[in-house]
């Protein structure tokens, strides 16, 4: 069986506050993205939650990137909390045009919903039904009503990621990470960051997971100072050994 394939980085990358700890002094913000694709090789985009990508954003992303490296996009807020997957054969299209001129450099897409939103499974299989299958997609439910079996199909069928949040209000079971998709989504952002003891369990919990073929997409919460990308590396780092 191949091995799966680790993507690790960051929430955002545009962060003048990460200097000196994770952007060197002299880096000027307009080299920020260059810069940090020298150090990793995914990102996590939340500018997609409140503004579609436009050409110059998507060429300048590509720009500054190697041909290997991958974007996460937050879906548009007019999907999740507007619509709230609702009518999605209006909004889904709308996004994905201004999305697929990534390109290869295209990774899952994160659909986040309000806590407010609980669980409606015709609501859910109609917006399921409705995406691409020819990219990944992941959900982060934030509604503990969600958590149970029958959405946990639902979203098997469609080989959609259920997203884990570490550190939000209600994040959904660590233990249905990689279970609905053949890759897993965790978004680690507790707000006090990560010891080297936590990183080295999150690195536990994931290896199993690669070496059955899941693909694993692990985004770090933009900190104030940067110390999250340090986190972040040394994850990255652990699941290559």
């Amino acid at each position: 069986m191949t091995s799966g394939h680790a993507f690790v980085g960051t929430s955002g990358w545009s962060y003048t506050s990460w200097k000196p700890v994770f952007y060197p002094p002299e880096v000027k913000p307009k080299d920020f993205l260059r810069y940090y694709a020298t150090r990793f090789g995914t990102l996590e985009i939340n500018y997609t939650f409140n503004h579609l990508p436009t050409e110059k954003n998507i060429a300048a992303w590509r720009e500054a990137t190697p041909p290997d490296f991958l974007f996460a996009l937050k879906a548009s807020q007019h999907i999740t909390h507007v619509r709230q997957l609702q009518g999605p054969a209006e909004t889904l299209p709308i996004f994905f045009d201004r999305a697929r001129p990534l390109g290869d450099r295209l990774g899952p897409v994160l659909f986040q919903t309000p806590p407010w939103l609980k669980r409606d499974d015709e609501r859910l299989a109609g917006f399921l039904a409705s995406l691409p299958r020819d990219l990944r997609a992941a959900l982060e439910v934030r509604n503990p009503s969600w958590y149970v079996d029958d959405v946990y199909e639902l979203l098997r069928t469609a080989g959609v990621a259920l997203v884990h949040a570490e550190g939000e209000k209600a994040p959904s079971p660590v233990e249905s990470l990689g279970t609905t998709a053949p890759f897993a989504y965790a978004r680690l952002r507790k707000r006090e960051g990560y010891t080297a003891d936590e990183v080295r369990e999150w690195a536990a919990r994931f290896r199993p997971m690669l070496e059955a073929g899941t693909d694993v997409y692990v985004y770090f919460r933009h900190d104030d100072t940067g110390a999250n990308a340090l986190s972040a590396e040394r994850l990255r780092d652990q699941l290559a050994a």
